[in-house]
């Protein structure tokens, strides 16, 4: 039977610009992936300028399960959504929209994720750390909802509307904000005469960027052209000038070549560090 991987994001296109050359990895290695959405991205803005027109924001919730569908194709996985709305990015102290993700019981989102779950039955999770890898509502509702469905799933008494209980072995956060592959990268390109655009963004350095140490680092260079595509596929997120495309490929393949997570959970004895998200699991 195939090892089984899930991947839990909080809206369309997260899923590609977040560990997308890892999933291809897996897919292309017979590993059955599927990425779990909780929102639709309704509340997302256009960022693409060249569709920021009338027509595309009315059609926006329907584009983006277009988008999203064409993605999970590119990356050769499957795809569910958790069927939640949106949260938007509200501004500093103005309240979370009525119904949305955010404001929802973390039970009742965690049942909903615990059914997927206990149907699919992975064996390692991946999702975000604490911080939700920025701090959207959104992301930092993932986290919760993930990490309680890990914990819940293989619990028969938790949920237990939710089908027969199965527990997954391994949760890792992804590492997808690191202030490491960004001054690398910098420094590379200076080093190649290539104009860098990470130095204004290495001088403002966020404060609530987390400070993870990977555990865990997955060979995947072969596979960031696909993640690329991936994230194309997300028309209205994905202007041309978008900084996730401002660095040369080869030079990234060859300065880090891996995506980079955090074992955070683990049933199974785990030997740190690794390259395999799998590394300790037998069918």
């Amino acid at each position: 039977m195939a090892p089984r991987l899930m991947a839990v994001h909080a809206h369309p296109d997260d899923e590609s610009s977040k560990g997308a050359a890892t999933l291809a990895h897996y897919a292309s290695h017979g590993v059955e992936v599927t990425v779990v959405t909780c929102t639709g991205g309704e509340r997302g803005e256009v960022l693409n300028p060249q569709l920021d027109i009338p027509e595309v924001r009315s059609r926006l919730p329907a584009l983006r399960r277009s988008e999203m569908a064409e993605a999970a194709a590119i990356l050769g996985v499957g795809h569910r959504f958790l069927g939640f709305t949106d949260s938007g990015l509200p501004a500093e102290g103005a309240p979370l929209p009525e119904g949305c993700f955010a404001r929802e019981e973390p039970s009742v989102a965690a049942e909903r994720l615990v059914a997927v779950i206990r149907e699919l039955r992975p064996h390692v999770v991946v999702t975000y750390d604490e911080s939700g890898g920025y701090p959207h509502p959104d992301h930092v509702m993932t986290h919760r909802v993930a990490v309680e469905a890990f914990e819940a799933a293989g619990d028969s008494a938790a949920y237990p509307e939710a089908g027969p209980p199965w527990q997954p072995l391994k949760l890792y956060y992804l590492v997808a904000f690191s202030r490491m592959w960004f001054e690398t990268l910098h420094r590379g390109m200076l080093a190649a005469g290539v104009p860098s655009a990470m130095g204004p963004v290495l001088d403002e350095w966020p404060e609530w960027a987390p400070d993870l140490a990977p555990t865990t680092r997955i060979p995947c260079a072969d596979h960031f052209d696909t993640r690329d595509r991936a994230f194309r596929a997300h028309a209205t997120q994905a202007s041309p000038d978008n900084p996730f495309f401002a660095h040369p490929r080869e030079l990234e393949r060859r300065l880090w070549p891996t995506e980079d997570y955090v074992l955070a959970r683990s049933r199974v004895t785990a030997r740190l560090p690794e390259t395999d998200l799998f590394a300790g699991i037998t069918e």
